[in-house]
């Protein structure tokens, strides 16, 4: 879904100022911001409007311009995914044939288109890697079922994924407003939905569809969608994003938790059921009982730390235990974010920011 809201004009801070608890960094910019992957290494690549992708080795210190794919002048990146330095993906949102990805194993010198999206009415939502080599990519519902593709090779080439279990009822969609509405983690994955006036946001997880008396080996998954208590009653609300983390118990088994951010895009500086988290891999849900100050649109989970980062254009906020309560960033300011991919941040008006050391301990 096309997500607008106001831009943060940010041209009065100059190159290294800082706002609020992130160190501002020059991007040379204009573009809105939406993907951020950072690979560690000082290895970061954002994406936006107007066919903008980014690039830093540097960890920030130098942003440089990738060339522009062929004919993408006027495409809006909403999401990028790197695998090193000089190999990186790319999607484009927008109705049918806007919807693109693209290629570079060149640190994006050169782009080689490799999937278009083949329905007319289709809308691509997300773009992310699952293994060093596997990608899905979602999109919004075609003949009631939400689109997902699968690639095998880094996104070189792209298969349909015809898993059951995505129906979708009509004039529900996914947000395409942080690239982090599709996740993966332990053995499951995830994806979060919008509502609409009269159906309730949801998050889809992954199970295993055994036969009878198949072993392992024959196990296929289906796709299970559950409410999640995440603002509803409108097209504009739902699930943004979604992040997770596993634990062992003491008798050696893996228990996924997830968090779920978003509310409604149209209502920032709403506060009222904007986050919300799982203990048992997606299965049940219970809302945040201090929620995010307002809309949020990211959400990120730090393993050094422990701790929970959510982001949107009125804030940031900050959860110790995994979602269940949380509050502003202290003596944080920053305002007009969209994604995140620590220690960065993207967003309006080409900003972006790092994180500083300590904020999250």
């Amino acid at each position: 879904m096309r997500q607008q809201w106001l831009a943060v004009a940010i041209c009065a801070l100059g190159c290294g100022a800082a706002w609020g608890q992130f160190d501002l960094q020059e991007s040379h910019s204009t573009a809105s911001l939406r993907g951020v992957d950072s690979l560690g290494d000082g290895i970061v690549w954002a994406s936006g409007s107007g066919g903008t992708v980014l690039r830093t080795l540097d960890g920030g210190e130098h942003w440089l311009p990738c060339a522009i794919p062929q004919d993408a002048a006027k495409l809006d990146f909403r999401g990028v995914q790197g695998f090193d330095a000089k190999t990186a993906v790319i999607m484009s949102s927008g109705t049918g044939p806007l919807s693109k990805v693209f290629r570079t194993t060149d640190g994006c010198a050169t782009w080689k288109l490799v999937f278009e999206n083949p329905d007319a009415d289709g809308f691509f939502d997300a773009l992310r890697k699952v293994t060093g080599r596997q990608m899905y990519l979602l999109g919004d519902p075609v003949g009631g079922h939400f689109a997902l593709f699968y690639s095998p090779d880094q996104g070189e080439s792209w298969f349909l994924a015809d898993d059951p279990g995505r129906d979708a009822a009509k004039g529900v969609g996914a947000f395409a407003a942080s690239n982090s509405s599709f996740l993966a983690i332990g053995n499951q994955m995830f994806f979060g939905a919008g509502a609409t006036a009269t159906d309730v946001a949801k998050v889809y997880r992954t199970r295993p569809k055994c036969a009878p008396g198949a072993g392992d080996g024959a196990c296929s998954i289906e796709w299970v969608a559950v409410p999640a208590p995440v603002a509803a009653g409108s097209t504009a609300a739902g699930v943004f994003s979604l992040a997770g983390r596993t634990t062992l118990n003491m008798a050696g088994k893996m228990t996924t938790i997830v968090v779920a951010v978003g509310g409604d895009y149209q209502k920032t500086a709403e506060a009222a059921a904007t986050a919300a988290w799982s203990s048992d891999g997606g299965e049940h849900w219970t809302a945040s009982a201090a929620g995010p100050a307002g809309f949020r649109s990211a959400v990120v989970y730090s393993s050094t730390t422990g701790k929970w980062l959510a982001a949107g254009p009125s804030g940031v906020d900050i959860s110790s235990d995994d979602g269940k309560h949380w509050k502003p960033v202290a003596g944080d300011t920053a305002t007009g974010w969209n994604a995140l991919s620590l220690p960065f941040a993207v967003g309006s008006k080409g900003q972006i920011g790092k994180l500083r050391d300590g904020v999250l301990k």
